[in-house]
Order: C-alpha cells, then sequence, then structure tokens
C-alpha cells in the first residue's frame, strides 16, 4: 500500500498544482480583460490629439497583453467552458 497511495497523492497534488496553474493563467486572462476595457473607455473619452494618442498606445499595449494571456491559458489547455466553470 506504500507506494499506491505515495502515487495516489502524488496524483492529487499534480492535480492541485495543475488546477493551481489553470486558476493563475484564469485571474490574469480576466485582470488583462478588465484592463484592455478601461483602455477602450480610455479611448472613447478622450479628447484632444495628445489624448487620442495616449489612448491608442495604452488600448494597443493592454490589447497584446490579454492577447498573451489567452495564449498562455490555451497552451495549458484552458477553453471558455473551464474558464466559466472555475468562476462558479
Amino acid at each position: 500500500m506504500g507506494w499506491w497511495s505515495y502515487k495516489r497523492r502524488s496524483s492529487r497534488e499534480a492535480q492541485k498544482h495543475m488546477s493551481d496553474d489553470n486558476w493563475g493563467a484564469y485571474l490574469e486572462v480576466r485582470k488583462a480583460q478588465g484592463e484592455w476595457e478601461r483602455a477602450r473607455l480610455m479611448f472613447d473619452e478622450a479628447s484632444g490629439e495628445d489624448q487620442i494618442d495616449y489612448a491608442i498606445f495604452i488600448l494597443e499595449a493592454a490589447e497584446r497583453k490579454y492577447q498573451i494571456h489567452l495564449k498562455h491559458a490555451k497552451l495549458l489547455g484552458l477553453n471558455r467552458s473551464q474558464m466559466q466553470s472555475e468562476e462558479g
């Protein structure tokens, strides 16, 4: 029973670690999504050439960051349904 219980325990720890990685990736995606949405609002409310230029810069950076985190989540094997099940 010794090696079997160790193997089962190791498997549970690996699943927990994987779950922690997935949860972390999920949180990063949600955070990047929020930043992107705020950048869109900033762009919508920008007035004047300088503010518009700055808002475009921030929006492009936020979009890229969001894409990077989505790509990382995809590499971990997360998809939309898994991310939604993590919420509940």
